[in-house]
């Protein structure tokens, strides 16, 4: 599995982007507003086949960086993978462009394939219908969180190297403890960079109650469902929200906090957990530079 690049900014993640690394990007010769010629990094896309044993799944279109945590996490976010699963094995097939998931158990969800609502996530852009139903039993612990770590997190990870910041059209997802960054996964779908998230938990057997989840992207319903379900009890962004994302946020009792840029930000869902340990008049506001570049996304 990737570790993090040595550099400055990510040198204590333990999986951080790398923007430099083959074949994430390409060179693309364009013409600007004033008809000069300009090269410019654009995203590579390719498709991903997913397997359960024998059972093709569903092809997402991905960056094609960590392929096992995307399987992994995609299985598990739309329960196809239960907590008490044995799996055997993750092979990946990189001239096929396929990853298969083995487990001990038979699997057969032909009718769960069938059942699919579309949602405003980008690539795969589906949630299996009985994910809302699984909805009905989750209740987040009611984990406080300080806002000097909402700061110290979005001010660290805005200045990290990663494509968001050197081609856009990428979201970015990162699993933080506190006010440290642990794994931050970018994709061309959000839900995809979720997903990765989730696997890498599942494969390490990290627990949820004291993480937080910070993303680049939109607060939707998909977003508030898939943290839920991954058993985060915190959902950070810069972006903002949908209203469903927001009633979902409040039945399962999710910290929903979005609009993250500079010092200000807006809480959604759950306001009472949130301990103001640091005055928002020192927090300096966003370097021009950032929000020129994070534009692009």
């Amino acid at each position: 599995m990737a570790k993090a690049p040595n550099s400055a900014d990510s040198a204590d993640f333990i999986i951080a982007p790398d923007p430099s690394a083959p074949g994430l990007t390409r060179a693309v010769t364009g013409t600007d507003q004033t008809g000069a010629a300009v090269d410019i990094a654009v995203v590579e896309e390719r498709p991903l086949t997913i397997f359960l044993n024998a059972r093709e799944i569903v092809t997402a279109m991905t960056i094609g960086d960590h392929p096992d945590y995307l399987a992994l996490g995609f299985l598990r976010n739309q329960g196809m993978l239960r907590d008490d699963d044995t799996i055997t094995g993750v092979d990946y097939d990189e001239e096929l462009e396929t990853v298969v998931v083995r487990t001990a158990r038979e699997t057969l969800y032909e009718d769960k394939l069938k059942k699919k609502t579309r949602t405003s996530g980008c690539a795969v852009g589906t949630v299996f219908g009985d994910m809302m139903e699984g909805l009905e039993q989750v209740r987040l612990p009611a984990t406080p969180v300080r806002v000097s770590w909402l700061y110290a997190l979005a001010d660290r990870i805005n200045r990290t190297p990663s494509l968001y910041l050197e081609a856009g059209a990428i979201h970015g997802t990162v699993l933080c403890q506190q006010d440290r960054p642990l794994v931050y996964m970018e994709d061309v779908g959000r839900h995809n960079a979720v997903d990765k998230i989730a696997g890498w938990m599942l494969h390490h057997g990290v627990s949820a109650d004291d993480k937080i989840l910070y993303t680049t992207g939109r607060l939707t319903s998909e977003m508030v469902i898939k943290t839920a379900l991954m058993g985060i009890p915190v959902l950070a962004s810069r972006s903002g929200f949908t209203a469903w994302g927001v009633d979902i946020a409040r039945q399962v009792g999710l910290t929903l906090i979005g609009r993250m840029r500079g010092h200000r930000y807006m809480c959604l869902s759950g306001d009472d957990r949130l301990i103001r340990d640091v005055d928002p008049g020192t927090i300096p506001g966003e370097d021009r530079k950032h929000r020129r570049k994070g534009a692009r996304a």
